[in-house]
């Protein structure tokens, strides 16, 4: 159940005067479309947007039982949920889930491109489907819902477009060579779409996130001997603060926000000494499991 609460304001008094803020989003009482919702970041995502105030979520993931199981919880625990079993990689059927939501009035707040996929091994390795698929849902769908979504957004003048990317957007890596060109290209398009929307004076937001490895599974088994491993919930607190607080970009841990200074000023190969055999980056998948579905 969903409990509306009235707040009532002494119009007589005479309040003190607040100190000047910084502009920030707002997530209370907002609508967030999140792909991927049914585990994992999107999940998390979902829920910390929930607790903030958020009035609804939305949740896409290919896995039917997976959301029936997390909506259940959710609308247990008094929210709103709206669920849709989709497959990214099909352009039509997002276009049918966008369509639905149009006809039941659910206009879009916040938009998270979270879904993902990885396959780690060498790319001499990787099959045609393979390629396809990783491109498909890590790069073009993202572009594919926004495209989507995007019109109403802009008729509101407002709205959050999130990306997750990955540190892998920002540094090469062995074994993950499609991975981070999927995730190059979601970089370049996200921050090219938010200097679109900055110069338009849309009033649209665009967060690019860029974490390290994250310990949801998608990356089990990679070993990382200095640079520490994400936890979920203190990823999940970063992207929403990102969101909060409209940044330009989602960093973590906070030594890969130096990633393109280094990149910059350092010569290629001395780069690569430093990422692979200082912080042990290029050995950092070679016992690579990830989820039995990826």
């Amino acid at each position: 159940m969903v409990r509306e609460q009235i707040c009532r304001i002494d119009i007589t008094a005479n309040p003190a005067p607040q100190p000047a803020t910084k502009s920030m989003s707002t997530i209370t009482g907002k609508t967030a479309l999140i792909t991927g919702g049914a585990s994992g970041i999107g999940l998390g995502l979902a829920r910390e947007l929930l607790a903030q105030g958020a009035a609804r979520v939305v949740l896409w993931d290919i896995s039917r039982e997976g959301l029936a199981r997390e909506a259940s919880a959710l609308e247990a625990a008094g929210h709103v949920v709206t669920t849709f079993a989709v497959d990214v990689t099909d352009t039509a059927a997002m276009a049918q889930g966008v369509a639905r939501l149009d006809e039941a009035g659910i206009k879009i707040d916040i938009l998270v491109n979270n879904a993902g996929i990885i396959v780690g091994k060498d790319f001499a390795e990787h099959s045609e489907v393979e390629i396809a698929r990783t491109m498909a849902i890590n790069a073009e769908a993202p572009m594919q819902l926004t495209r989507l979504i995007l019109p109403g957004m802009l008729e509101r003048g407002s709205g959050h477009i999130v990306n997750i990317a990955s540190a892998a957007g920002l540094v090469s890596n062995p074994k993950m060579s499609v991975y981070v060109g999927s995730k190059f290209a979601l970089t370049g398009w996200s921050d090219s779409l938010r200097l679109e929307m900055q110069r338009g004076k849309t009033g649209i937001k665009v967060l690019t996130v860029a974490p390290f490895y994250i310990n949801t599974g998608m990356f089990s088994g990679v070993q990382s001997p200095i640079i520490p491993i994400l936890e979920p919930e203190d990823a999940v607190r970063r992207i929403v603060r990102g969101i909060r607080r409209d940044r330009i970009h989602a960093r973590m841990p906070w030594i890969v926000g130096w990633v393109p200074l280094l990149k910059g000023v350092l010569p290629t190969r001395v780069f690569d000494w430093v990422a692979g055999d200082v912080f042990g980056m290029h050995r950092s998948m070679e016992h690579f499991k990830g989820r039995s579905q990826d």
